[in-house]
């Protein structure tokens, strides 16, 4: 495994947080995996939320159930946001996101650039494996978060 893939849920996961799920993973380490639920749109918009109330309607994505008190988001514009760690190609994680909500504001920044999520997915060391293993994750080849 490695930062940049995809894992898709299996029916194993049925019922559950992750169905249907697809996940990109932005960090796996000794210390375990981070990735973030990109295909599943959260019922409120980023100006729906009272410190973004300015700007427009912008869509936000379920990352995940860990600490889903707190924005994340992965983009492709690292010429325009500074401060993102890269996680494959041209995607970055995170960033100066006052300058992302200025950008998505003067709508330089749309959808096929970033993704705004609510929480992450977290696992600890050699979980990931363990669970794609027994067959809860199907690893996709290739994707692209933003169209996803």
């Amino acid at each position: 495994m490695k930062p940049g893939l995809f894992i898709k849920s299996t029916s194993l996961l049925n019922d559950t947080f992750f169905e249907n799920a697809v996940i990109f993973i932005t960090e796996y380490n000794e210390k375990g995996a981070m990735g973030f639920i990109i295909n599943q749109k959260y019922p409120r918009r980023l100006n729906e939320l009272e410190e973004f109330k300015n700007v427009p309607p912008f869509p936000l994505y379920l990352g995940g159930p860990v600490d889903q008190e707190h924005l994340f988001f992965i983009h492709q514009r690292p010429d325009l946001i500074d401060g993102g760690e890269q996680v494959d190609g041209a995607i970055y994680l995170g960033g100066n996101f006052t300058s992302a909500v200025k950008y998505i504001d003067n709508h330089t920044i749309t959808q096929k650039d970033i993704r705004i999520l609510l929480g992450y997915c977290g696992w600890d060391p050699r979980e990931l494996e363990q669970e794609i293993a027994e067959g809860s994750w199907e690893v996709l080849e290739a994707g692209d978060p933003f169209s996803i």
